[in-house]
């Protein structure tokens, strides 16, 4: 973990952690508005809220099952405490809509896919 004193709930960053199939799913979205409609931008892909490096690991480890080692480490320069996707375009241009804003099931999705490699 790369800092764990930043201004955030649990010290940790703050992210937004996008499931692959949401992301896909916005991409297809922009390609049917480019296509059928002309329609084209630049769009934010996220969920428009945050989840803390800490509570990522600890999503991982339940759905896992395994309680894994985290080493802690001090922040890398230029990292800001939050980065999380201001979706507004994105959901009224597009009228994307994701399924899985759920850091669990992201985190699952990512271990069985990893598991089946």
């Amino acid at each position: 973990v790369f800092g764990t004193d930043y201004p955030t709930r649990d010290g940790s960053g703050v992210r937004d952690y996008i499931h692959i199939e949401d992301l896909a799913s916005a991409h297809l979205s922009a390609f049917i508005a480019l296509k059928e409609k002309n329609i084209s931008g630049i769009f934010n892909c996220g969920y428009g809220k945050g989840f803390s490096v800490f509570e990522v690991i600890e999503a991982m480890k339940k759905v896992s099952g395994k309680n894994f080692e985290v080493i802690k480490t001090p922040r890398r320069a230029g990292d800001p405490p939050e980065v999380v996707a201001d979706t507004s375009k994105l959901r009224k241009i597009l009228n994307w809509q994701p399924k899985y804003n759920d850091i669990e099931f992201i985190c699952k999705s990512t271990y069985e896919w990893e598991k089946s490699r």
